[in-house]
């Protein structure tokens, strides 16, 4: 029964996305995906039954909803949906500018706000589904120069889904965030991740971390984007997935290493911390 389940995909044009929908429809589920452009949904993955490829701008509210009411039509439900459409924005915070800063939200924290904003009514309605948030590693860690922005998108996502995931417990309906770490997609290549529009020279260290996403991490990233589709596919089967998932080597080592940081910061300045309590 479990491959009668529709899943909605965004973003699904290339790089994770693409593989999800690749491996979803070898295994045969009824998949509706997204991109802004149909054309290369369909050149990328071709014709099968059970593939239903649309256009959708996920910064439109509007169009969100008038294409997940497309999906409803065709395959009369959504069991599963994969917030996954988004890019990363290099840049300092001094260099980027207000509205490259903002596109980054806009696709990367109101797109996915937009798809479940639309989406809840009918997964409430059917008291069950499972929504994916596809977040990053650096939604836990901010820590990267240049990486401010896209961390902090990632970071809203983060917030949204633990909200998210107590608001629609009660209606049977599971909610997953998704930590990947460094997967072997075109997600650093040019076309994809976005440098900044005005770089300030000053700013060496930014340009080291930049250089070194597109230079030496592209290409040679340690995952495997075809058994992250299958890492998804397993979560969707369990009775009660985790609420916070970190996917890929080195996705653990990073999150690590990141908890000690807090640990220590509150191991250190817990009298500094607990000193403003009220003494009746």
């Amino acid at each position: 029964m479990d491959t009668k389940k529709v899943w909605f995909i965004t973003g699904a044009s290339k790089g994770l996305g693409l593989n999800f929908v690749q491996q979803l429809l070898a295994e045969g589920y009824q998949v509706a995906a997204t991109s802004r452009n149909q054309q290369s949904l369909i050149d990328a993955v071709g014709v099968h039954e059970g593939f239903l490829p649309l256009s959708m701008d996920v910064t439109s509210n509007e169009e969100v909803k008038q294409t997940i009411e497309q999906v409803i039509n065709k395959f009369g439900r959504i069991d599963i949906i994969v917030n996954n459409a988004g890019y990363s924005q290099i840049g300092t915070l001094e260099e980027l500018s207000d509205e490259e800063v903002k596109r980054n939200f806009d696709v990367n924290v109101f797109g996915a706000l937009h798809v479940i904003r639309n989406v809840a009514p009918y997964l409430r309605k059917q008291h069950s589904g499972h929504i994916f948030n596809i977040s990053s590693v650096g939604g836990y860690i901010g820590d990267f120069a240049g990486f401010g922005i896209y961390c902090s998108t990632k970071f809203a996502m983060a917030g949204f889904t633990e909200a998210l995931a107590v608001e629609m417990q009660p209606f049977g309906v599971k909610t997953t965030l998704i930590y990947p770490a460094y997967f072997r997609t075109n997600f650093l290549e040019k076309d994809s991740a976005m440098t900044p529009a005005n770089p300030i020279d000053a700013y060496a260290n930014a340009r080291e971390v930049e250089a070194s996403h597109l230079d030496e991490i592209n290409g040679n990233q340690p995952n495997d984007p075809r058994k992250a589709a299958k890492v998804l596919i397993e979560l969707s089967k369990q009775d009660n997935p985790p609420v916070h998932f970190f996917m890929g080597v080195g996705a653990y080592e990073l999150a690590q290493a990141k908890i000690k940081v807090i640990e220590q910061a509150l191991q250190n300045n817990k009298e500094l911390a607990v000193s403003t309590a009220i003494k009746e």
